[in-house]
């Protein structure tokens, strides 16, 4: 086997190495779509919560 022909093949199995772990790091950074709740089920959580005062203390004009 020539000299040029071991270099290819060692950066070869590097890049291939260098690209299965970028795979895996990206892999377990991120959740899988399914496992998140429905934008509908976030926003209740989020937004549908009860008002903490009695009333509005804001002089604000309702048209």
């Amino acid at each position: 086997m020539s000299n040029s022909k071991k270099i290819f093949i060692a950066l070869a199995v590097l890049f291939f190495m260098g690209l299965g772990y970028m795979g895996y790091d990206i892999a377990t950074r991120t959740t899988f779509p399914g496992a998140k709740s429905q934008p509908k089920e976030r926003a209740k959580s989020q937004f549908m919560v009860p008002d903490s005062l009695l009333r509005d203390t804001l002089k604000a004009i309702q048209r």
